[in-house]
């Protein structure tokens, strides 16, 4: 069990994702990076693909994808709505047909703070976005990660963590009234839960998870608020903290899936190119990993959940 504590690592808020990855030479791995032509998911292939991985970036719109990618070498764009089960399976299975392993997933692509919407089965789309379908997806592809039997998942949570544990009595809003940001900060928590039991059973095959908080950062992810909204929370991210660039937002996801610092480690929620500080459930900063994120049991009932949910078991 790797210790939630930072590592002193010798970056910081300010690294960028290609300071990160420095002068690792990464010719002959296989990336995957959902949502990889857009904000920090754009700046995650940018720094993999120029240290020499190939990158297959899952993407609802191709057109869009391929326009934002182009000029950008190793890179692949498949099919990819997070919100489908069906086209999770086809992304899956079609990368299986391949025959490669895969040796870094990052689980960036995400949505906030949206609307009430319910996928087919009923469940609410910022948990089944971001976490569910995530899950679904690193399940389908285990075969490849255990194939690398050197692989790193990297789950995008974020800082909004601190905003809701993961509600089990109704995690899909469907007798409480209906709070985009409880929502999201729900999905969050989930994000780094699952990091931590995937690296639970994953460690055994050499597959380890973090989650990552990429910091404070205007992208497309503000997409579903008002013009008002957007201003009061970028004036509140800045009382509080730097607002980053979107290549220094990449940094610790990148770091996550390449660095060699983290060798022998995982399970942990990361911030600042660096393991973050475990806090208390009252501490006043907003950095750092709440308990309910870090909880090994709340991870393993989110599991379970989370196979019956989806009616896809994880076999390790």
């Amino acid at each position: 069990m790797t210790r939630q504590a930072p590592i002193h690592s010798g970056f910081g808020e300010l690294t960028t994702a290609r300071e990160a990855v420095g002068q690792r030479d990464l010719r002959g791995v296989i990336a995957i990076v959902t949502g990889g032509h857009a904000g920090i998911g754009l700046e995650t292939t940018r720094a993999l693909s120029g240290a020499g991985t190939t990158v297959i970036v899952g993407a609802r719109t191709l057109d869009k994808a391929r326009a934002a990618l182009a000029g950008i070498a190793r890179v692949e764009v498949e099919a990819l709505d997070l919100f489908d089960p069906a086209s999770i399976d086809a992304f899956a299975a079609r990368f299986l047909e391949s025959g490669r392993p895969l040796n870094m997933l990052v689980n960036n692509a995400g949505i906030m703070a949206t609307p009430l919407v319910r996928d087919r089965r009923g469940f609410e789309s910022q948990l089944a976005t971001n976490h569910l379908g995530h899950f679904q997806l690193t399940a389908r592809l285990w075969p490849a990660l255990r194939k690398a039997s050197d692989a790193r998942v990297v789950s995008l949570s974020s800082r909004g963590h601190r905003r809701s544990g993961v509600d089990f009595a109704d995690p899909h809003f469907e007798r409480r009234p209906y709070d985009k940001w409880l929502a999201y900060g729900q999905s969050k928590t989930a994000n780094a839960l699952f990091a931590l039991a995937l690296d639970a059973r994953g460690e055994a095959h050499r597959v380890r998870a973090f989650s990552v908080h990429p910091g404070s950062i205007i992208t497309e992810l503000m997409r579903s608020m008002s013009d008002e909204e957007q201003r009061a929370a970028i004036a509140a991210s800045r009382k509080v903290s730097i607002l980053k660039t979107p290549e220094q937002g990449a940094a610790t996801s990148v770091w996550c899936a390449m660095s060699p610092q983290l060798e022998g480690m995982g399970g942990v929620y990361c911030e600042d190119v660096d393991v973050a500080e475990a806090v208390p459930a009252d501490f006043p900063e907003q950095r750092g990993v709440r308990p309910w994120a870090m909880d090994r049991d709340l991870a393993e009932r989110l599991w379970t959940k989370s196979e019956d949910w989806t009616g896809v078991p994880f076999s390790v």
